[in-house]
C-alpha cells in the first residue's frame, strides 16, 4: 500500500530510481524477518523508508562515495520520526515519480510500463495482461528503462514541458484505475487498492493542472466509475452486472464530484474552442449510467452517439464492440442482431474473452439461448480472472437451462 512513496522518497533521496526500488525490496526483506519476532512498528511506512536510508548508506560505504549525498542523507535520517510519515498526505514526491517515469527519452510502452510496476505497485504478469503482451517484453522494457533513468533529476518537470509527458501519465493512471475496477487476473474482480491510488494520484494531478480538460475528464471518469464498486460484486466477491446493480448503493457523493470534474472540463474546452478529448468523451459515457435513476432510464442513443466521436477519434476494436452493445441497447427489437453483425466484422480482438461474452449476451436476448450457452463458455476458457470465469460458466449453465 505505501511502496509508492517509500520508492518516491527513497528516489528523492538517492538520485537513482532503480537503486531506490532496490533498497526499498531489501528493506521488506528485513521486514519479513523481523517483523514476525519482534512484532509490526507503529509506522511500517517509516520503519521500512528509514531501513531502507541506511542500506543507502552502507551501499555508498562500500563504493568509497562518502560525500555530500552522505551527510544529506544522514541529516535526513536524524528527522525521520512516526510523526513525520503520513501515507494519506499528499505531497508531490509520488506525482514526480510518475513524471520521471514518463520522460520524454524513454519510448511510450515503457514509461506507462515502469509507472505501472513503480507508481501502481503492479506485478510484471498484470501490465502484461493489460498492455496484452508476453511477460518477457515487459520485463525488458521496466529494466531498460531503469537504466535510462540514472542520473535524471527527480523533479517535476518545467510547466513548459507538461504536454509531452502528460498523456503518458494519464495513461499510466487510467490503466492503474482499469486493473484496480476489473481485475486481468486472479482471484478477485474488484482490487480496490488501486482504484483509491489512481484516485488519488487524479485528484492530485487535477489539483495542479486545473486548466487542463483532460485531467478533469479522467478524474471525473474515475469518480463516475468508483462510485459503483461497493455495487459491483456479492458480499463473496461474484461481480453483479450493471444493469442488475442496487444503485441505492452507489455513492452519490462521487457521482456529483463527478458531474463537477466533467463541468470543469467541458467549460475548459467551450473556452479554448477545442473539442472533446479522449478521457472527457468517456466521462461523458460513464455519466449517463451514473445519473439514470434505473437500468431502463439509461440514454442509449447518447451513448451511441458519444462512441461514434471516440471511433472518430480513437478508433479501436474495443470501442467497435461497446458501440454494438450500445446499438443493441438501444433498439430491444432490432438492435441485438445488427450489433452481432457488427460484432462479427470486427479484428483484433484474436483471444480475447470480451467478444464471445457479448456474443453471448446478444444472442440471448434474439433466443437462441443454446448457441449463447456456446458463447460463454468459449468467453469463460479465455477469461483469466476467477471471478469472471464463474460468472461466464454460470451464464452458460442458465441458458442451456433456458
Amino acid at each position: 500500500m505505501e511502496a509508492a512513496k517509500i520508492v518516491a522518497t527513497l528516489t528523492a533521496a538517492v538520485g537513482d530510481i532503480g537503486l531506490a526500488e532496490d533498497l526499498a525490496a531489501e528493506a521488506l526483506v528485513d521486514a519479513l524477518t523481523q517483523w514476525p519476532e519482534r512484532g509490526v512498528p507503529r509506522n511500517p511506512g517509516a520503519w521500512l523508508t528509514t531501513v531502507a536510508k541506511r542500506k543507502a548508506v552502507d551501499h555508498w560505504r562500500r563504493r568509497d562515495t562518502l560525500d555530500a549525498k552522505y551527510a544529506v542523507l544522514a541529516r535526513d535520517l536524524e528527522t525521520v520520526t512516526d510523526q513525520a510519515w503520513d501515507p494519506d498526505r499528499i505531497d508531490d514526491d509520488v506525482l514526480r515519480l510518475i513524471f520521471m517515469a514518463a520522460h520524454p527519452s524513454l519510448p511510450r510502452e515503457s514509461q506507462i510500463a515502469l509507472t505501472l510496476r513503480l507508481v501502481g505497485g503492479l506485478t510484471t504478469e498484470e501490465i502484461a495482461a493489460a498492455f496484452l503482451v508476453p511477460k518477457a517484453t515487459v520485463a525488458q522494457r521496466i529494466t531498460r528503462a531503469k537504466k535510462s533513468l540514472a542520473g535524471v533529476p527527480f523533479e517535476i518537470p518545467d510547466r513548459s514541458d507538461h504536454p509531452q509527458r502528460l498523456s503518458a501519465v494519464l495513461s499510466v493512471i487510467y490503466l492503474v484505475f482499469n486493473e484496480g475496477y476489473s481485475a486481468s487476473s486472479g482471484q478477485r474482480w474488484i482490487r480496490d487498492g488501486l482504484c483509491s491510488e489512481a484516485l488519488r494520484l487524479g485528484r492530485v494531478l487535477a489539483a495542479l493542472l486545473p486548466g487542463e480538460a483532460e485531467v478533469a475528464g479522467l478524474l471525473a471518469l474515475m469518480e463516475f466509475q468508483s462510485s459503483r464498486l461497493r455495487a459491483r460484486t456479492e458480499a463473496d466477491g461474484t461481480p453483479i452486472l450493471l444493469e442488475d446493480q442496487d444503485r441505492g448503493r452507489w455513492d452519490r457523493a462521487a457521482i456529483g464530484r463527478g458531474v463537477e470534474a466533467l463541468r470543469r472540463a467541458s467549460e475548459t474546452l467551450q473556452r479554448n474552442g477545442i473539442g472533446w478529448g479522449w478521457y472527457t468523451l468517456q466521462a461523458a459515457l460513464a455519466e449517463c449510467h451514473a445519473v439514470a435513476p434505473t437500468a431502463a432510464d439509461t440514454d442509449w442513443t447518447r451513448i451511441v452517439s458519444l462512441y461514434d466521436a471516440l471511433r472518430r477519434l480513437a478508433p479501436s476494436p474495443v470501442v467497435d464492440l461497446n458501440r454494438a452493445v450500445a446499438i443493441a441497447m438501444a433498439d430491444p427489437a432490432t438492435g441485438p442482431a445488427e450489433a452481432l453483425r457488427l460484432i462479427d466484422d470486427i479484428r483484433g480482438l484474436d483471444g480475447s474473452y470480451l467478444v464471445p461474452s457479448v456474443r453471448g449476451e446478444l444472442l440471448s436476448r434474439m433466443g437462441r439461448p443454446g448457441d449463447a450457452a456456446g458463447e460463454f463458455d468459449r468467453a469463460a476458457a479465455l477469461a483469466e480472472n476467477e471471478a469472471e470465469r464463474k460468472v461466464l460458466a454460470d451464464k452458460a449453465r442458465r441458458a442451456r437451462a433456458g
